[in-house]
């Protein structure tokens, strides 16, 4: 037994040993963070505006009746197109056509006393020639006679306002459209003030827009041929423009200038535009919103990166960018227009600089990072997958 007590010992002291051995051993480096990385973009950029819209019809009837009265039929399908002329109401005749009846009348009896005055200055003008009645007579004859033709002339009169009346019992639509709903039912009295219902005009359809006085001073000189009427086809095809629906979907058809304002509104501080687009099968219809997308130049050589990119802090914009060696460093920078989902930085980068576009809310200067190519496609299907 003694002699495995030094062993034993010479044991204990080597495994203590071994021990303080690796208590002094130097952690693991962590892993460098991985990062997505893109190249800066240098190419040609198309540069669009986009303003908020409202749809119109190229022409608005308001349907007001001419005469009053009582609706007795509804004759059009609410919603539905009408053609120009085609009887989209009809008003109670019968007291228009009495008042007709009574005119035509009055029209008579001007002719009757008319035709008895012509008889008197016809028998009278001989026997004042030969002095067998006085002058006067006759003098009275003819006047009569004048005052008759001129009762006659107002009753003529008369009978056409009463026969207009009575065709305007039909109110017709004025031109081809799409008829609104009936704000008047059948049994409603109505008077020249009522509004029956409104027809618009949807190809093409109008989209309206305002724009701020400094937006529109920024991008005048480029319009400006538009503006003065004298847009050429290659002008128009170089401005022309978009309508973004609602759903966010392009319309298919592509728009042109129609109406600038004359002035800049001085509540709002803006001028308004408008855009006509064809509109086959009125899928567009009045009221409705989305933006107008209009072209206003190319930039030459832009710089491009992915909006995600950039970084705001205190209202300047950052981005990060990696050395050679893969270590990061903030830069400012500054951004111009949009381009889709690219933004144009105008200054602190050069073409085909490294910039993280994805995890550099992890890093500081100097950090080293592990790079991965960076393309939209890929973080789309990332993110579906989170």
């Amino acid at each position: 037994m003694q002699t495995c007590v030094p062993a034993l010992i010479a044991v204990v002291a080597v495994g203590v040993a071994l021990t303080g051995c690796s208590r002094h051993q130097a952690p693991a480096a962590p892993e460098p963070p991985a990062v997505l990385v893109t190249p800066v973009v240098q190419r040609d950029v198309a540069i669009y505006r986009e303003w908020v819209a409202q749809l119109n019809g190229s022409v608005n009837a308001q349907i007001s009746p001419k005469v009053s009265g009582y609706i007795i039929k509804r004759n059009y399908q609410e919603g539905y197109f009408v053609t120009k002329g085609q009887i989209l109401f009809e008003i109670d005749v019968r007291p228009l056509r009495a008042s007709l009846d009574q005119a035509k009348a009055t029209v008579a009896g001007a002719m009757a006393n008319l035709g008895n005055s012509k008889l008197n200055v016809a028998r009278d003008t001989p026997l004042a020639k030969e002095k067998a009645i006085a002058q006067s007579q006759l003098d009275n004859d003819v006047q009569t006679m004048k005052a008759n033709q001129a009762a006659l002339d107002a009753a003529l009169a008369e009978q056409e306002t009463a026969e207009l009346n009575l065709a305007w019992t039909k109110v017709r639509s004025p031109i081809d459209g799409i008829a609104g709903v009936a704000a008047a039912q059948v049994g409603n009295l109505v008077s020249t003030s009522s509004v029956l219902t409104n027809v618009s005009q949807l190809d093409p359809i109008r989209a309206y827009f305002s724009i701020s006085e400094s937006d529109y001073l920024s991008i005048a000189p480029r319009l400006s041929m538009i503006v003065h009427g004298e847009a050429s086809s290659a002008v128009l095809g170089a401005t022309d423009a978009q309508f973004i629906q609602a759903n966010g979907l392009t319309f298919a058809s592509r728009g042109r200038f129609v109406l600038v304002g004359r002035e800049v509104n001085n509540t709002t501080g803006t001028i308004q535009f408008a855009t006509e687009f064809e509109n086959k099968g009125s899928l567009l219809r009045p009221g409705g919103f989305g933006r107008v997308r209009i072209k206003i130049g190319t930039e030459k050589d832009a710089l491009l990166i992915p909006q995600q990119a950039v970084n705001e802090v205190q209202g300047e914009y950052q981005v990060v960018v990696l050395s050679a060696d893969n270590k990061a460093e903030f830069r400012s920078v500054e951004v111009g227009e949009r381009s889709g989902n690219d933004w144009i930085v105008t200054k602190g980068l050069k073409p085909n600089e490294r910039i993280v576009v994805e995890g550099f809310q992890k890093l500081r200067n100097g950090t080293r990072v592990a790079a991965k190519p960076y393309t939209a496609a890929a973080t789309a299907a990332a993110a579906e997958a989170s």
